[in-house]
């Protein structure tokens, strides 16, 4: 029975190393940009930009951060287009745009300005300012997923945060 229970132990450590070798291919590849997070070899959430910096350990080039690929994510209540000039997010009852492109770091994460615009249902009045306030969006990318959080710059108040997956029709309850 005991050799039984060494045996067991030894094919699951044997796993377990696999994967682990495996996970760091991955995190390899998707680091040096030759993967998406997803590990499906393509590189449609990321694209590497054009610019190298000079640095590392050898001397050699280190890639610039990459910048968010155009598309469409999507989740409930939130729709997140990304253009060459930076991306419009549709909410329910309000709409953000961001200038510029959005860089993401190594590990999927970013951070980007943005103008916030509030909406409500019925009519807009003469007298009603359409003017907008700035914003952060911060969140991080991992294949195909997105976790987006939107916060009130100055205050730092949470205006939400979403769960969004590329290719995706947004579920929005528009005002009206």
């Amino acid at each position: 029975m005991k050799s039984i229970s060494r045996i067991a132990l030894a094919a699951a450590a044997l796993q377990l190393l696999f994967v682990s070798a495996a996970a760091g291919h991955n995190a390899r590849a998707v680091a040096s940009g030759t993967e998406s997070a997803a590990g499906d070899g393509s590189s449609a959430v990321l694209r590497r930009a054009r610019v190298s910096q000079k640095g590392g350990r050898r001397g050699g080039r280190r890639r610039a951060p990459a910048a968010l690929s155009p598309g469409m994510w999507g989740g409930e209540h939130v729709r997140f287009e990304v253009n060459d000039r930076g991306a419009s997010v549709e909410f329910d009852c309000a709409h953000a745009t961001v200038e510029g492109p959005i860089v993401v770091d190594r590990a999927g994460r970013f951070s980007a300005a943005g103008t916030y615009y509030a909406e409500h249902g019925g009519p807009v009045r003469a007298d009603e300012s359409s003017d907008g306030f700035p914003v952060r969006l911060t969140g991080r990318v991992g294949g195909s997923l997105m976790k987006l959080t939107v916060t009130r710059a100055g205050t730092r108040e949470s205006l939400g945060t979403f769960a969004l997956a590329r290719d995706r029709e947004a579920e929005l309850f528009k005002c009206r």
